[in-house]
């Protein structure tokens, strides 16, 4: 099978536009991941279909709001008609509870306060609380009393309404995933795509271009997803990390694990439990969690392990920002422990500019108006320009269709772009792309993908920013072995290298021969200072001969401005 990517054919004018899109993603996972499901979610695919259309949409309506419980008086939708009629179905499957059970904070979440004072009338006047008490004077004093639950006729006898209880969220989340590759993404990005407010690359795919090969690894996504949720919602690390879910062989997983082993170790560190905080760092692994982890050693004045750590890590090929942080931790170790300094690498002397403006101000924009002439425009590109050309030229790379890479129509880059293996698995093919700064052709390919895929949602390309102008005066006046470099220097490691690039760039497509035609300008208000992913960029400037500038800015005075 050999197909390519396409989105549904919903039109917002259709009132059942939700519903079709939701059709599309069972049909989609049916389809393709009929072997991850297990029977109670592949009945669910097969059931949904028989049911009526109102009883289809009331559920789709459910599923996209938020939360499990709703008030049937608020689930009136024009298209639906009668909600009571459309929600039978759906109780008798089980898939909604007509009457279910609630707690004292979801009776309070789902009741105004008018009707809270109905049900709780005779609390109320027990507890010596005025009948006009606010909602949250209600809680704090009945909440602690009614620990019980009871359906909301038990609670309230006269109810004129009824609560019911979405019981298949979790069977709607997983088929999210699995049709994303992630819980990040939900039902909007399909009225954001009908909106044109978003249009996606059309990828090829084949059977083997999904995000989950086994259940297996979707329960482990889903357990990693939820323990992030509990960290976020307060639980505490020392419980938490005993549920981790141990290493799997899929190495995109074993990132979203060492990540929240890393965020764990954060939390842990942040309460005192320095013990625990360096096993997370450690059993996660990643270049973060290894320097946080150096830290911590030196804070319990543990440096002879330190020393050991970051020699170690110094050995292994660090990146550039783990580099950028060994070689300050290190030299601090071994004076600690009476050891001869390696000598470092001193960053060069950057070419200074200063400027003093009229403010305070978009600092970017004063800088702009005052450094641009008709001759030598300024443009505020930051970290668009550079990454832009690169993901004009190598747009077919990019969104090359190899397996794991693009699974749904709606990526706005390969899944797997922040991997290790990135790089190394479309090496071949990145070099032929570079090799036309080479032999000059890399112009014209800028140019044409610019016009054949402008507006598509790129991981590099920014259209607001790089416009075609733009792109001309680039293209006219940055050399292509300046160009080359750079992108070379991206590849190095994209997740890094894409910020940290200079605000402004200045073109002077009219200067003399042998002369520089274009110059960046990193900018810098009062106050504020360079970031360690600027040096980095302004250091490989530097060694490259590359024209770059830092501008420092203050505000001038009203009599110096009147001066």
């Amino acid at each position: 099978m050999n197909s390519a990517f396409a989105t549904p054919t919903a039109s917002l004018d259709d009132p059942y536009y939700y519903l079709t899109n939701f059709r599309f993603v069972v049909a989609w996972v049916g389809e393709r991941h009929a072997d991850l499901l297990a029977a109670d979610e592949l009945a669910f695919l097969e059931q949904f279909k028989t049911l009526p259309q109102a009883s289809q949409a009331l559920l789709v309506r459910m599923v996209m709001r938020k939360g499990e419980l709703f008030r049937l008086s608020k689930l009136r939708y024009t298209e639906v008609g009668d909600s009571a009629e459309a929600i039978a179905p759906l109780v008798a499957l089980g898939w909604v509870e007509g009457d279910p059970a609630l707690s004292v904070d979801e009776l309070f979440n789902q009741l105004r306060l008018a009707e809270l004072r109905q049900v709780f009338a005779d609390e109320i006047r027990a507890a010596g609380l005025s009948a006009s008490s606010a909602k949250t004077v209600l809680y704090g004093t009945l909440a602690s009393q009614l620990t019980h639950t009871a359906t909301l006729q038990t609670w309230w006898a006269n109810a004129p309404d009824r609560v019911v209880r979405l019981t298949i969220m979790h069977i709607c989340d997983r088929l999210r995933l699995m049709f994303f590759g992630n819980l990040r993404q939900d039902w909007a990005e399909f009225v954001l795509t009908e909106l044109g407010l978003q249009r996606f690359e059309v990828v090829p795919f084949t059977p083997q271009s999904r995000a989950f090969q086994s259940r297996q690894e979707v329960d482990t996504y889903l357990a990693l997803h939820r323990l992030r949720e509990r960290l976020d919602a307060g639980e505490l690390p020392v419980h938490l990390h005993l549920e981790v879910p141990p290493p799997e062989d899929n190495r995109w997983l074993a990132t979203r694990r060492a990540r929240l082993l890393l965020q764990l170790g954060r939390a842990a560190e942040r309460s005192g439990d320095l013990a625990l905080a360096l096993k997370l760092y450690s059993e996660s692994g990643s270049s973060e969690a290894r320097i946080r982890q150096l830290r911590v050693l030196e804070r319990q004045g543990e440096h002879q392990a330190a020393f050991e750590l970051a020699t170690h890590a110094l050995k292994s090929s660090p990146n550039e920002t783990e580099h950028q942080a060994l070689a300050r931790i290190l030299p601090r170790v071994q004076r600690r422990l009476k050891l001869p300094a390696e000598p470092s690498d001193r960053e060069p002397a950057h070419e200074r500019w200063d400027l003093s403006l009229p403010g305070p101000q978009w600092v970017e924009r004063a800088v702009v108006e005052a450094l641009s002439e008709p001759e030598a425009p300024v443009y505020y590109v930051e970290n668009a320009l550079l990454t832009g050309l690169f993901g004009l030229l190598c747009w077919p790379v990019i969104f090359a269709p190899l397996p794991g890479a693009f699974f749904h129509p709606f990526h706005n880059g390969p899944a797997d772009l922040y991997r290790d293996d990135f790089v190394a698995r479309r090496r071949d093919a990145f070099d032929a792309c570079l090799a036309r700064l080479d032999d000059g052709s890399y112009r014209e390919v800028i140019r044409s993908t610019w016009r054949e895929k402008h507006g598509l949602a790129s991981p590099f390309v920014h259209w607001a920013i790089v416009d075609e102008p733009l792109v001309e005066l680039a293209l006219s006046c940055i050399p292509a072995v300046h160009l080359r470099m750079c992108f070379e220097r991206l590849l190095g490691d994209l997740k890094a290298n894409r910020a940290g690039l200079p605000d402004l760039i200045q073109f002077m497509p009219d200067a003399p021969v042998g002369e520089p035609r274009y110059r960046m300008i990193e900018v810098k208000g009062p106050g504020d200072r360079l970031q360690d992913n600027q040096r980095r960029w302004l250091t490989f400037f530097h060694r490259h001969e590359m024209p770059v500038a830092v501008c420092y800015v203050r505000w001038a005075e009203s009599d110096e401005l009147e001066v």
